[in-house]
């Protein structure tokens, strides 16, 4: 039997999520690259987060795991190689491997070295055309064949292909350049990534071939997101991307790929914008800490991108979650603003650097921070003007939490940076 909840049973009756399973979790921050899912948290005011399933080690790295029909794809790195791992879902046990070599850091890796290590690019996987993708921290971009044991279909490696440089310096900062860490992003048959090359700062293949597709208008060096935001602007398909220089919006519509549609100047000390920009209808939400310090909200209209707020609240790592009229993140602390305003409605908690967060069902969050602190709290429309958690586990693991949590399929999946992998079963066997 899955690990489905009857809310989620009924949300595959009724097609909602991915275009695959709405149990599924197949691209980075989940089935609609938000955070937001459809299955419950599994409270039922009891011990919390319910069995251990299964645990495993996978290799370094902080990649997330990825979910699809029953299967748990997740990249990782040991003895010189990347190992990327097809694993049953219900057990852990190994369905399939296939590796290849790769450095343990980027060929222009500098600066701290101490926190992160291995690939960093989440897996991103099709449910069109069911091909699976991996990105490592040394530009290897493989296509792989989930039904066929993992069968490699191509290779292109970025810094060979486009000649990518590291990245330039920040003003005064420290001189960062953590390789590739932007996971990919499939479209209509083509997978994107964020080459950062002179050619185009975004590259997109032929998911069947490899075939260059087009390059993107916008040619600044990568960034150091975690991941790429769909959006659509006048009812026209587009994708959201932190650069090293921008917020940048390109368009993905038939014929004008690649485009430019906005730009917002944001650039940060170290290199490091790491949170995901979130979406919301026509307007994203940004956020970094260092020289910025700041949350702000941008309505983008073709060739411009208008601040409507900015506030002084930020997240160095954890992607925001956007539900409603609120804003939800974890760093340092967990926080919630108003969309319409950006102004706090409640704090609380403390989480370090690392961490991530999940929407879930039933309006509660699902927080996985710092050495492996897992926490149950309430949203907003629960616990209105005041963070409440409901349960914690403390010391799930020993290193940064800097993978983000994956719930599908009633599995919760917990990683953190050195490879190791809890699955917990919510609401019991």
């Amino acid at each position: 039997m899955k690990f489905c909840n009857i809310l989620g049973l009924v949300a595959c009756w009724l097609g909602l999520g991915s275009p695959g399973r709405a149990a599924d979790w197949p691209h980075w921050r989940g089935p609609n690259r938000n955070g937001i899912v459809t299955e419950t948290s599994g409270w039922t005011g009891g011990a919390w987060p319910g069995p251990l399933a299964w645990t495993t080690s996978v290799g370094q790295g902080s990649t997330s795991p990825l979910v699809v029909g029953g299967k748990v794809y997740v990249l990782g790195w040991e003895n010189e190689h990347d190992v990327l791992r097809c694993l049953d879902l219900k057990t852990g046990k190994p369905v399939w491997r296939q590796a290849y070599r790769c450095p343990l850091y980027g060929r222009h890796h500098l600066g701290d070295e101490s926190v992160y290590s291995g690939p960093t690019s989440t897996p991103e996987y099709d449910p069109e055309t069911g091909l699976l993708f991996t990105l490592s921290i040394d530009g290897d971009l493989h296509c792989w064949d989930p039904a066929r044991g993992g069968a490699l279909l191509w290779h292109v490696n970025l810094y060979q292909r486009y000649g990518v440089e590291r990245r330039p310096r920040v003003g005064q900062s420290g001189h960062r350049d953590y390789g590739y860490t932007t996971a990919p992003f499939a479209h209509r048959g083509s997978v994107i990534v964020e080459a950062g090359a002179s050619a185009g700062n975004l590259v997109a293949f032929d998911q069947r071939t490899g075939r260059q597709l087009w390059t993107s208008q916008n040619r600044d060096p990568a960034g150091h997101a975690g991941g790429m935001s769909p959006i659509k602007v006048d009812g026209s398909p587009g994708l959201a991307v932190f650069t090293h220089r921008h917020l940048l919006v390109v368009r993905l519509d038939a014929g004008r790929e690649g485009q430019t549609l906005a730009e917002y100047p944001w650039i940060t000390d170290f290199a490091n914008s790491i949170a995901t920009p979130a979406v919301h209808d026509d307007c994203v939400v940004i956020t970094s800490d260092y020289n910025h310090k700041a949350i702000c909200k941008l309505r983008i209209e073709p060739g411009r991108a208008s601040r409507l707020w900015q506030q002084p609240f930020s997240s160095k790592v954890c992607s925001p979650i956007i539900a409603g009229d609120r804003i939800y993140w974890a760093w340092q602390r967990a926080r919630c603003l108003d969309l319409r305003t950006g102004e706090q409605v409640w704090e609380g908690g403390q989480f370090g650097d690392p961490a991530s967060c999940i929407l879930t069902a039933d309006d509660r969050l699902i927080i996985w921070g710092h050495r492996g602190k897992l926490v149950l709290a309430e949203t907003d429309r629960r616990s209105p003007g005041k963070y409440r958690e409901l349960a914690v586990q403390h010391r799930v693991f020993q290193s940064e939490a800097w993978p983000h949590v994956v719930l599908a399929d009633g599995g919760l999946l917990c990683k953190d940076r050195q490879g190791n992998v809890k699955c917990f079963r919510l609401g019991g066997p």
